[in-house]
């Protein structure tokens, strides 16, 4: 299986960020330490159901400490949400900071700008089981040509759905966002304590399909040149449909404002909602709710019927950190948490898929959940501007608020758009 060559973004990483880029935070040269015994500190995200997780990687810890006796790993799992107040933190503190970091690959160019990431370029292209890994995966770790990590896993987002429930009140599965829509308003019409779709207005990557699906954009330009365009007419089409969902008719605003993209998974699982946006990497939390051999999963619709809407192509990577003074020990422990072993582990218990193109076939040909996914990366996907800017426009919550301002009645979508618009151009301003 191949990702689209919709994946621009990703190769966009590698050659439009100029090297001359000065570091945002302070300096955290190691000062040349490459210890080889001690403990290793790993921060890795935590997931909806974290335990299937915490195996996976509990045994390739053990792994780690029979092959250096005198090492030992201490695994911190964090908040996707909080990851950006915190790992930049760690660049600023080497002393607090940890060896090894799982990041999202949309934080790749921030993280490098930032002085963060260890090179590790050398280290990635002798290891044996790169050449297999994706291209497009590859690049998701490369910036200006060096190598920053190794990829760990690739995401997309599909339609998961109630078969029971649609079947009972007669309903088909949507094949356009304009069916989704009333689909959803017709569950929640037949069942009031149900959510018909459970929407999240800090869902970013659960919205984005709805503008992307309308023609919409976050940005246009490249390199150090972009401007936002989230406040054109296509993108507010787009806004507008997915704001449409937030009310009493389906997901009400004073529940669903300020749900992220874990929190309109869990309430699937726990059979709160006949619907969500939810990934590949979510069908182990599915699965462990109260939902199991009760639903269904298919590519999210576009918007003419039978067309599935292009999805954001994510990902995490696992690197480590500049500051490490444990840097032959931090990388290999970053290969055995990226290794094909691992992520096949990780494949069976959590649902992502692999970033090896050879693990990633026998993934697919082993479970049937992963064909909507597969699909929905053939049908192409998109990612984020491929500037340090997105990590600032990320984490100050530039398109949650603007999501946000619009369910609650603060702001009209032109209004609150045009006001995001602003603060995205500020943050590619001021990265140069």
């Amino acid at each position: 299986m191949k990702l689209s060559v919709r994946l621009a973004g990703f190769t966009a990483l590698a050659v439009t960020l100029v090297s001359a880029c000065a570091p945002g935070t302070v300096g955290n040269s190691s000062a040349g330490k490459d210890e080889k015994t001690g403990t290793l500190r790993v921060w890795l995200f935590q997931e909806v159901d974290n335990r299937p997780k915490q195996r996976v990687v509990d045994a390739v810890r053990a792994g780690f400490e029979k092959a250096h006796k005198d090492a030992r790993v201490t695994v911190e799992y964090i908040p996707v949400e909080t990851r950006a107040q915190r790992i930049k933190a760690a660049f600023n503190d080497p002393k607090s900071a940890p060896d090894v970091i799982e990041y999202g690959n949309t934080d790749t160019a921030g993280y490098v700008r930032d002085g963060g990431l260890a090179d590790v370029t050398r280290d990635f292209n002798a290891w044996s089981e790169a050449k297999d890994t994706d291209p497009t995966a590859r690049q998701s770790v490369t910036v200006d040509g060096k190598v920053y990590g190794a990829p760990y896993f690739v995401g997309v987002r599909a339609l998961y759905y109630r078969t029971d429930i649609l079947g009972e009140l007669g309903l088909g599965v949507p094949r356009s966002q304009a069916e989704l829509i009333s689909t959803a308003k017709r569950v929640r019409a037949a069942r009031p304590g149900q959510y018909g779709l459970a929407v999240g207005g800090a869902y970013t990557y659960g919205a984005m399909p709805f503008i992307w699906a309308r023609g919409g954009e976050l940005a246009t330009g490249k390199g150090g040149s972009y401007a936002s365009v989230i406040d054109s007419p296509a993108a507010r089409k787009g806004i507008a449909a997915y704001t449409s969902l937030f009310g009493d008719d389906n997901c009400p605003a004073a529940k669903c404002a300020g749900m992220g993209g874990n929190d309109t998974v869990t309430a699937f699982a726990s059979g709160k909602a006949a619907m969500a946006i939810g990934g590949d990497f979510s069908h182990a939390a599915v699965e462990a709710g109260k939902v199991r051999g009760k639903y269904a999963v298919v590519p999210l619709p576009g918007v003419k019927p039978g067309s599935i809407a292009p999805a954001f192509a994510g990902g995490n990577n696992i690197g480590v950190l500049k500051s490490t003074s444990h840097r032959t020990l931090a990388v290999d422990l970053m290969k055995r948490l990226a290794s094909k072993r691992t992520q096949g582990r990780l494949f069976d218990a959590m649902g992502f898929l692999p970033t090896f193109a050879d693990v990633r076939q026998q993934a697919a040909a082993k479970q049937p959940f992963v064909k909507p996914f597969v699909r929905t990366l053939a049908a192409g996907t998109e990612f984020v501007p491929a500037s340090p800017a997105w990590a600032q426009i990320d984490s100050s919550l530039v398109l949650p608020t603007m999501f946000q301002e619009i369910v609650s009645g603060k702001k009209n979508v032109a209004a609150a758009s045009a006001e995001a618009a602003k603060k995205m151009n500020d943050a590619f301003g001021s990265v140069g």
